[in-house]
C-alpha cells in the first residue's frame, strides 16, 4: 500500500482557491491550484531537461516561493531534491556536491561561487540559475497537466546533510514513506489541521526547515509564509498579522524575540502554543513566554528520524521542565546501556529508534550507514533517561561526555544547572585535560552581569552537583559560538581546550 500520493494535487482538488504558501519579502503567495498547476509545468520541463526519478537536483537558495514549486515537481517527477548549506565553504559544499553527484543545480546569483571551485570534481550537467527557474515558471498561463511518475514509499525524496561535529557531513535520505509518517505523528500531536497557518524561518537546509511543520502543514493542507532569513522583529509582526497558530523556532530564536522592542507590541492571541527543539529551553524563558499567553512545547528530533520524535505537551511546560516529553505515535524507542541490556526508569541509556521515520541510511556511504544500526535499531548517540512517569529527559550526547576521575560527566546536565544562575546568559561546558583526573570541566560562559566571577559560578554549583561535575575552570567570554541552525557549535569549542 503507497501513502505517499500527491498532497499538493490533493489539495488542489480540495481547496483550489485557498493559499498554500506566501513569500515574505515579495508579498507574492500561492494558492493550493497556483501550486500545483507550476509544479506540473516544471515537473514536465525538467523532463525534458532529462531529468529522471532518482535524479539529484542540488540547490543554494534561501526559501522562496521557487523552492516550494521545485518541491512540487520533486513529488511528481520522482527526483531528489539536495539542500545544500549556502552558508558553509566552497570546500564543504563542493564535498557535498561530489558525494550526491546531482544532473543538476539550482542556485542563487549570490552562492553560485560556492560551486565554482577546483575542488568540485563532479561537474553537474545542468546548472541554472534561480532566476531561470522563475523566468520558466512566469511562462504559466493557464492548467497544466502531469501524469506524476510511479514514485515508491522508500523513493528518497530529499538528501539531507548532517551538520556533524567532526570530519565531513553525512547525506541523510529522506524518504517518502518518513515524510509521511511524519507528517501523521506531527498532525497527531499538534492537532494541526487546514486553518493553521505558520511562518517558517528556519533555513532549507536544515530539517527543521522542511520537516518540523511545512511539510505536515502541506499534508493537511495548512498555510505557511517563508521568511528568507531569521529577524526577530519581522518574525513578531508576521505572527500578529497573520494571526498564525502554531510557530517552531531554537530557543536563541525565542530569546531574540523576547529581547525584541516588538515583544511587548503584540498580542499573539492567535498563537496556540510555540514548538521549540534543537535543545533545552531554560526555565526563565520558558516563564517569560508563558506570561505573554504562548505555551512552550518542547520536541526532540534529529535529521535521520522524524525530525518530529518526541513532544512534551505544553500543559505540562512546567511541571515537566527541561523534559522533551513522550515519543510520538508511530516511532518505537529504547534506552540502551553499554552492557547491552536496556535501561529501566532513572537509569541513563542510548536512544535506539525503529519505525518508518528512521532514515534508510547515509547516502554513497554504507560504512556510516552500516554503523548506524544495530539488529535494524538507529543508534542515535543520545544519552536520555525515562522518569516514572515515562517523560524521558535528554543528558547528552555520547560524544560530548568526558570522564573524570572515572566517571562520566555529561556537559548538558552541568550546562542546565548553570542557566539557572541569574547572572549567566549562557553557558556551553566542555571537558579538557587535567593531570590528575585525565579531564576536567571547562564552563565557557556568557554573563549578564559584569561583576559575575569564577568564584560565583563554583560556588553557586556547590551542593548542587556531584564534585567531579563542577567544572574546575571557568572563561568568561562575550558570545558562544553557534551553528547556523541556532544550536551551541561543539565544534569550534575545541578552540577553548587550551585557553
Amino acid at each position: 500500500m503507497s501513502f505517499r500520493k500527491d498532497w499538493i494535487e490533493r489539495w488542489a482538488e480540495y481547496a483550489p482557491i485557498k493559499v498554500a504558501v506566501s513569500d515574505a519579502e515579495t508579498g507574492d503567495s500561492l494558492t493550493y491550484r497556483q501550486l500545483n498547476n507550476l509544479s506540473n509545468f516544471l515537473a514536465k520541463r525538467l523532463q525534458t531537461e532529462g531529468i529522471q526519478p532518482g535524479d539529484r537536483v542540488a540547490v543554494l537558495s534561501e526559501f522562496r516561493l521557487e523552492y516550494i514549486v521545485l518541491l512540487g515537481a520533486a513529488m511528481k517527477l520522482g527526483f531528489i531534491i539536495v539542500p545544500i548549506n549556502y552558508r558553509l565553504s566552497a570546500r564543504e559544499v563542493c564535498y557535498m556536491v561530489n558525494n550526491c553527484e546531482p544532473k543538476m543545480v539550482i542556485s542563487e546569483e549570490k552562492f553560485s561561487s560556492l560551486i565554482d571551485s577546483d575542488e568540485l570534481e563532479h561537474k553537474p550537467s545542468i546548472s541554472w540559475d534561480m532566476q531561470d527557474l522563475f523566468s520558466e515558471l512566469s511562462k504559466v498561463l493557464g492548467d497544466e497537466e502531469f501524469n506524476a511518475n510511479d514514485i515508491k514509499d522508500d523513493d528518497p525524496l530529499f538528501i539531507i546533510y548532517t551538520s556533524g561535529t567532526t570530519g565531513f557531513p553525512k547525506g541523510a535520505i529522506y524518504s517518502y514513506k518518513m515524510a509521511f509518517w511524519n507528517a501523521i505523528n506531527t498532525q497527531i500531536r499538534l492537532d494541526i489541521t487546514s486553518r493553521d497557518h505558520t511562518v517558517i524561518c528556519m533555513p532549507p537546509f536544515h530539517t527543521g526547515g522542511w520537516n518540523v511543520l511545512l511539510m505536515p502543514f502541506l499534508l493537511q493542507g495548512g498555510s505557511f509564509t517563508l521568511l528568507r532569513k531569521f529577524d526577530a522583529t519581522t518574525v513578531l509582526n508576521l505572527l500578529e498579522d497573520e494571526e498564525a497558530t502554531l510557530f517552531m523556532g531554537v530557543p536563541t530564536m525565542l530569546k531574540m524575540m523576547a529581547d525584541d522592542e516588538s515583544f511587548s507590541e503584540v498580542s499573539l492571541e492567535s498563537v496556540r502554543y510555540f514548538i521549540v527543539g534543537g535543545e533545552a529551553m531554560p526555565l526563565p524563558l520558558i516563564e517569560l513566554w508563558e506570561s505573554k499567553g504562548v505555551p512552550i512545547r518542547q520536541g526532540f528530533g534529529l535529521t535521520e528520524a522524524g525530525p518530529n520524535i518526541y513532544s512534551l505537551h505544553h500543559d505540562d511546560a512546567m511541571r515537566k521542565i527541561g523534559s522533551i516529553g513522550t515519543p510520538n505515535f508511530f516511532v518505537d524507542v529504547k534506552l540502551m546501556k553499554q552492557d547491552g541490556k536496556e535501561a529501566k526508569d532513572e537509569e541513563e541509556g542510548e536512544l535506539w529508534l525503529n519505525g518508518p521515520v528512521v532514515t534508510p541510511g547515509y547516502w554513497n556511504n554504507d560504512e556510516a550507514t552500516k554503523d548506524a544500526f544495530t539488529d535494524g535499531w538507529f543508534r542515535t548517540g543520545d544519552i536520555l533517561v525515562r522518569d516514572e512517569e515515562g517523560y524521558y529527559y535528554v543528558k547528552d550526547r555520547i560524544k560530548n561526555m568526558f570522564i573524570s576521575g572515572g566517571e562520566n560527566v555529561y556537559p548538558a546536565e552541568v550546562e542546565k544547572l548553570l542557566q539557572t544562575h541569574p547572572s549567566i546568559q549562557e553557558v556551553a561546558v566542555i571537558g579538557v585535560p587535567d593531570d590528575r583526573w585525565g579531564e576536567v570541566g571547562k564552563a565557557i560562559v556568557v554573563g549578564r552581569s559584569a561583576t559575575l566571577t569564577q568564584d560565583d559560578i563554583l560556588d553557586f554549583c556547590a551542593g548542587k552537583l556531584a564534585k567531579f561535575k563542577i567544572p574546575k575552570h571557568v572563561e568568561l567570554v562575550n558570545e558562544i559560538p553557534k551553528t547556523e541552525s541556532g544550536k551551541i557549535d561543539r565544534k569550534k569549542l575545541k578552540s577553548f581546550v587550551n585557553t
